[in-house]
């Protein structure tokens, strides 16, 4: 393992327990680092960790951010991506000229693996499952890791120089990179999300768009043609861009044609890989995100038939559209990875029979609007919770649904839907909302969600 940038002796304050920040601690002190971890959790969440980094010789500051934490000659600070910058020890950093950064920035220093970077609004970790699933499909040797999987610090010294890198990045993570610099870069879609941390579109849009910053000529972009948001995108790239479209032809890259998904190579060859009926994921969106997975794998190299197996055979990821069981003729489906109305209203759109929709969670301000002439056509029942709860409940009430119920979690809103469901209607948990009022992560909502429908599958 070799890094161009020298450690030894340098301070660092990595702000945040979570997995990425643990992972940078333990890199950055083995590369000679001088490290200093800072969570305002109490000791208590993190002991094991904590007595671990410590036996390590890193020094923990666990319950508080201290004002002197960054006194002294600090010269970096790598901050978990989900802390607002907003933050006293992240606005004291750039007061006093530290440079902030993300775990991803430091990794991408010194891997030495071509990196696939995934980012966009909605359908990042079914995109980049599918893509590691092609690639493997097609014999190539690849990892996914990011904001799923493992942490890429994790990784340094570890993944092999033939090793693809296919990382799911969010845009908290992309906001702190200066060098990062992916051989492959997607952008999915762009719609309103996460404005509670970037304040702004603009903001917003800036952080995606830093995954292309440091691409060149020799690089490959691929883009969502069909998003007027990122279809402007082209002006600012060096990279060579290839295109995913279902609704119009491309030059390069991936589109529907005559009810087939077909890619279109750089030499002009026409790959017919997979009839868009025999496409094992529902919805318009999943379409969507397969053509995005085709061409990504195919600019790193996958072959026409790994492509087209990886397509035909994978079957999703958790909390995506996740089927969990059929009571009494009803479908129970999990979107706990919904936490936009953007990604709710993809999930909506999937069904053509009649949903019981479960929603609600952490309030961002969203004012959910754009789903009532959605929910006057797709929804005969609406259950919420959460502090979004009575703001779900209002549209729903506008859009004339005609049964609605506030509940208290995600378990009372499943027996709550057991009675307001009959048969041939399908249950969806599709929040709209982060999870972060009631629930530590939206694996834990989805998981107790499924939970409890297989305690209703064990009654029946």
């Amino acid at each position: 393992m070799s890094s161009p940038v020298r450690w030894d002796g340098r301070s660092v304050v990595v702000l945040g327990m979570a997995k990425s920040g643990i992972a940078a601690a333990k890199l950055l002190h083995f590369l000679g680092a001088r490290v200093t971890v800072n969570d305002r959790k109490p000791r208590s969440e993190y002991l094991e960790e904590a007595e671990e980094l410590e036996r390590m010789g890193i020094r923990v500051i666990l319950g508080g951010h201290p004002p002197n934490l960054l006194e002294g000659d600090v010269d970096l600070l790598v901050k978990n991506p989900g802390i607002p910058y907003r933050v006293p020890p992240v606005k004291e950093a750039f007061r006093r000229g530290i440079p902030v950064v993300t775990e991803v920035e430091i990794a991408g220093q010194m891997l030495s693996s071509p990196i696939a970077g995934i980012t966009g609004s909605n359908g990042k970790t079914t995109t980049t499952s599918l893509v590691g699933h092609m690639l493997d499909t097609g014999g190539i040797k690849s990892r996914v890791a990011g904001n799923i999987g493992r942490a890429l610090c994790e990784l340094v010294g570890e993944a092999k120089p033939e090793e693809w890198l296919v990382v799911e990045l969010s845009s908290f993570q992309l906001k702190g990179t200066e060098t990062f610099r992916p051989r492959v870069a997607a952008l999915l879609n762009i719609v309103p999300a996460h404005l509670d941390y970037h304040e702004t579109m603009d903001d917003y849009i800036d952080a995606k768009m830093r995954l292309f910053q440091n691409q060149t000529a020799a690089d490959v972009a691929v883009l969502n043609r069909d998003c007027p948001a990122v279809r402007e995108a082209p002006s600012r790239l060096k990279s060579e861009v290839w295109w995913f479209s279902r609704r119009s032809e491309v030059s390069r890259g991936s589109f529907v044609k005559d009810g087939w998904m077909i890619l279109r190579t750089p030499e002009g060859e026409e790959w017919s890989l997979l009839s868009v009926d025999e496409l094992p994921l529902p919805g318009v969106h999943n379409l969507e995100n397969a053509l995005a997975a085709a061409t990504i794998a195919s600019a790193c190299g996958c072959p026409e038939e790994g492509i087209r197996e990886g397509l035909r055979t994978f079957q999703g990821v958790p909390h995506r559209l996740e089927y969990v069981g059929t009571v009494d003729g009803v479908r129970y489906i999990n979107d706990s990875k919904a936490t936009n109305a953007q990604a709710a209203l993809r999930a909506l759109e999937s069904f053509s029979e009649p949903v019981v929709w479960i929603a609600g969670g952490l309030d961002r301000g969203d004012d959910f609007a754009e789903l009532v002439p959605h929910l006057a056509r797709r929804v005969k029942g609406m259950i919420a919770y959460g502090e979004s709860g009575p703001r779900l409940l209002k549209r729903a009430e506008e859009a004339g649904v005609p049964r609605r119920q506030a509940v208290s979690d995600v378990d009372e809103a499943v027996e709550q839907a057991r009675r307001m469901a009959e048969e041939g209607d399908v249950v969806l948990l599709s929040p709209a909302c982060a999870s972060w009022d009631l629930y530590t992560s939206f694996e834990e909502r989805g998981d107790i969600f499924k939970r409890a429908v297989h305690r209703l599958v064990k009654k029946a």
